[in-house]
């Protein structure tokens, strides 16, 4: 198993966590008998699927062979999405976990470099339709619609004078989202509703866009991040709040866009779980990947 060094903390006290994984293995944030989070590196699915039915690497997999024991997954991450992974070793845990997901006690938070410039603050309030698992990720029918919130913060933006479009500019941000909800690829799909797709998104973004970010930074893969999961644990009440910088390809783009340091701040300077009631003390964990 790999080595994790990690400490309770105050809402006001640095955090240091320590996992040096051996290759291949996956980057283990938390772990204790009953809960193990992980950064998901892009482009590895959680568990099979139709999606890649060629596959043969998942998560799931691999970490229960990292572990030597069996692990259960509480929720998804897409495919090209990268971060906080969480898992349950039994499964009661896996049950409370999956409830507390489902009820909304889980607060989520990423963080997405897009195209334009979006309000200081914004909430995208649009139904969505469910997706099955089919490689073409086809819709269901328009009447199965669900409801759908998303929350965003604009951390930094830039304008780049390179022609894209039909404008002289490319603009670009750094966001921070919340969903509110759960749906399948809500963040990529309300941020294509809001007319700022997500970076790299080859199914909800824009080709054009994407193929600079490509030709100029030497990134080509969705720039969307799961920084932060905040829930009580499952075992003792306490609220748990694990961190994890976005990957080092991920923060290399931020850097070139002289957004590292507002990106690094959004995940340390967390304030901890608002949604969250209890008079235990919080733990925190944060970990650079």
């Amino acid at each position: 198993m790999v080595g994790v060094s990690y400490r309770p903390i105050s809402s006001n006290s640095a955090c240091t966590s320590i996992v040096s994984p051996p290759d291949s293995s996956l980057t283990i944030l938390f772990a204790d008998d009953r809960i193990v989070a992980i950064h998901k590196p892009a482009g590895l699915l959680v568990h099979r699927s139709n999606i890649d039915r060629h596959e043969t690497r998942f998560a799931l997999q691999m970490l229960r062979d990292q572990l030597r024991r069996e692990v259960y997954p509480v929720h998804r991450l897409d495919k090209p999405t990268s971060g906080v992974l969480l898992f349950a070793l039994d499964r009661p845990t896996c049950r409370d976990l999956s409830a507390q997901f489902e009820a909304g006690r889980v607060r989520k938070r990423y963080l997405a470099i897009v195209r334009g410039h979006p309000p200081a603050e914004f909430i995208i309030d649009h139904p969505l339709a469910s997706i099955d698992d089919d490689p073409g990720g086809r819709k269901a029918p328009a009447g199965d619609a669900q409801p759908a919130v998303t929350r965003g913060r604009l951390l930094a933006r830039t304008e780049l004078p390179v022609q894209v479009d039909r404008y002289p500019t490319s603009r670009y941000a750094l966001v921070e989202l919340e969903p509110v909800t759960g749906r399948r690829h809500q963040l990529r799909r309300h941020l294509k509703h809001a007319t700022h797709p997500i970076i790299g998104d080859t199914t909800y973004g824009k080709g054009r866009h994407n193929r600079l970010f490509l030709e100029r930074f030497g990134i080509g893969r969705l720039l969307l991040a799961c920084t932060g999961l905040e829930f009580p644990h499952p075992h003792t009440g306490v609220p748990l709040a694990v961190h994890a910088l976005p990957a080092s390809d991920y923060m290399q783009v931020a850097r070139a866009l002289g957004w590292d340091a507002v990106a690094e701040s959004s995940v340390t300077a967390s304030q901890g779980p608002r949604t969250i009631a209890s008079d235990q003390p919080s733990q925190s964990f944060i970990l650079p990947v």
